[in-house]
C-alpha cells in the first residue's frame, strides 16, 4: 500500500473527483431504461481506453523527466552510466500496484505508442479501441525500425479497427505488418525460439499450472508422445483407475522427474505453531508446501502419508496475534543455510518489494551490511534481483518499520527519489 500526500494541481484533482464519481456509479442504481444503461456500458468502456492513453502520457513524461535527472547525476559523477533509466519503470509499478516487469512493460508500450504509433494512440485516447489492441499493434510492431513501424501506423488508422472483433483486428494488425517488412516478420519467428522457457504459478484447490513456451513443432511432438502413452495403457486396460487427462498429466510428472509415480514427490512441509498453543497438543496447525503456500491440513497428512519421496517437516513459530513468523526449529534432515530458508517461508517465497511477486532471488539487508546492519530475520528480507538492484539508486531507501516480534507482522518501509512511500507485510 502508499502513503503520499496528495499532489496540488488541477488535473489530480479533476482526477479525484472523476474516481469519487465513478465509485458512486458502482454503487448506486438509479431508475434509468435499459437502453440508457446499454449508453453508459458503452460509454464507461471508451473511457477505459481513454484513461489508459492518459496514464500513457503521464508515463512518458514522467520517464523523460527522471532520464534527465539521471544524465545530470552522471555528468556531476555521482550516477554510474550503466545504470542510466534504472528504477523509473519501478516508481510507475508501485504507483500502478503492478510488479516491476509489468511497469516496465507498460513503460515501453507507452513511449512506443507516443513516438511510433500516433494513430492507434489517437484512436485508443478517443476511446475507439481497446487498451488490448493498442498493445497488441505494439507487440506485432515490435521488431520494425522506426519509419516502417508510422507505415504501418498510418495504414492501421485507416483500417476501422474499432469495427472488428478483436481476433479480426489481430490478423489485420498482423497482415500490415508483415507486408511492410515480410524478411523481418519471418527473422523475428525464428529469433521468438530463444524465448522458450518453462514457468509454474498457483492455481486454485491446491493445484498448480506448468507452461512451457516451445517452438511449435517441440510442442507438437510432447503432446503427441504423452498422448501415446496415455492411448497404450487404455488399450491394455492398465489404468489404475485414471483418466486420459490423469495418465497424461501423471506421465508428463514421471518422465520429468525420473520418478516411477507421479505422486512419489520430495516434500517440505512447514508446521506453523502459534507461540500460546506449543504446549496444546491439539492445537489446530496450518501446513505450508514450500514453494506453494498454505494448504488444509487433510492435503498435508495426504501429502506426507502417499508419498514414496523424502518427507520431512519443520516446526515454524508464529507469533499468537498477526500471524507472522519468529523463528523455527533448525533441525531437518538437510541443514543449508537456516537463516535464509527461514526468510523465504516468512516471505512465503515472492519478493518483498510492495506488487512485485517475483520469486525470491536475493537475500537483502535491509540496514545495509556495509553500514552495520546485522544478518538477521528482522533485518533480512527475500527481494528479486532487481528489487535488490534498484534499492542502489540515488534516493530509495529501504527501512524496517517492525521487527515481527512485537503486535505488528514484520513490516518494510520503501521510500522512492519522489518521495512517496510503500508499505509491505509480511503475511501470516
Amino acid at each position: 500500500m502508499s502513503s503520499n500526500e496528495a499532489v496540488g494541481d488541477a488535473v489530480s484533482a479533476e482526477l479525484a473527483a472523476l474516481l469519487a464519481r465513478l465509485g458512486e456509479l458502482a454503487v448506486g442504481l438509479d431508475a434509468v431504461p435499459d437502453a440508457v444503461r446499454i449508453d453508459r456500458i458503452a460509454l464507461l468502456e471508451q473511457t477505459r481506453a481513454a484513461l489508459a492513453a492518459a496514464q500513457h502520457t503521464e508515463m512518458v513524461a514522467f520517464a523523460g523527466s527522471q532520464v534527465a535527472a539521471h544524465e545530470a547525476e552522471i555528468a556531476a559523477g555521482r550516477l554510474d552510466p550503466r545504470k542510466l533509466g534504472t528504477g523509473i519503470a519501478d516508481q510507475i509499478a508501485l504507483a500502478a500496484h503492478v510488479s516491476p516487469w509489468q511497469g516496465s512493460r507498460r513503460l515501453t508500450i507507452a513511449r512506443a505508442l507516443a513516438t511510433d504509433l500516433p494513430h492507434v494512440r489517437g484512436l485508443l485516447a478517443a476511446g475507439r479501441i481497446s487498451e488490448r489492441l493498442a498493445e497488441t499493434v505494439v507487440a506485432q510492431t515490435s521488431h520494425l525500425d522506426a519509419a516502417a513501424r508510422r507505415a504501418v501506423d498510418k495504414q492501421l488508422g485507416g483500417a476501422r479497427l474499432d469495427e472488428l472483433g478483436f481476433r479480426r483486428a489481430e490478423a489485420t494488425v498482423k497482415k500490415t505488418a508483415y507486408e511492410t517488412d515480410p524478411a523481418g516478420y519471418t527473422h523475428r519467428g525464428r529469433t521468438a525460439r530463444k524465448d522458450r522457457r518453462v514457468t509454474v504459478r498457483p492455481a486454485p484447490d491446491t493445484m498448480s499450472v506448468l507452461s512451457a513456451l516451445l517452438p511449435v513443432e517441440q510442442g507438437v511432438a510432447c503432446l503427441a508422445a504423452l498422448r501415446r502413452h496415455a492411448d497404450s495403457l487404455i488399450a491394455t486396460g492398465d489404468t489404475d483407475g485414471r483418466s486420459r487427462d490423469q495418465i497424461l498429466a501423471d506421465t508428463l510428472v514421471e518422465r520429468v522427474t525420473g520418478q516411477g509415480r507421479a505422486q512419489d514427490v520430495d516434500v517440505e512441509v512447514g508446521i506453523v505453531l502459534p507461540l500460546d498453543a506449543l504446549l496444546d497438543p491439539d492445537s489446530p496447525t496450518t501446513g505450508e508446501l514450500v514453494g506453494h503456500g498454505p494448504l488444509p491440513a487433510g492435503i498435508v497428512r495426504d501429502l506426507l502419508r502417499s508419498t514414496g519421496g523424502k518427507r520431512w517437516w519443520r516446526r515454524l513459530f508464529a507469533h499468537p496475534a498477526h500471524g507472522g513468523l519468529l523463528g523455527g526449529d533448525p533441525q531437518k534432515r538437510r541443514f543449508d543455510g537456516f537463516l535464509a530458508r527461514l526468510i523465504d517461508l516468512r516471505d512465503h517465497g515472492r519478493c518483498r518489494d510492495p506488487f512485485c511477486d517475483a520469486a525470491i532471488r536475493h537475500h537483502d539487508h535491509i540496514v545495509q551490511s556495509r553500514a552495520g546492519g546485522p544478518a538477521s530475520l528482522a533485518n533480512g528480507r527475500g527481494v528479486c534481483a532487481r528489487g535488490n538492484y534498484t534499492r542502489e539508486m540515488p534516493d530509495w531507501t529501504v527501512e524496517t518499520i517492525h521487527d515481527g516480534h512485537g503486535e505488528h507482522p514484520h513490516t518494510v518501509r520503501t521510500t522512492t527519489p519522489t518521495g512517496h512511500t510503500y508499505t509491505s507485510r509480511a503475511g501470516p
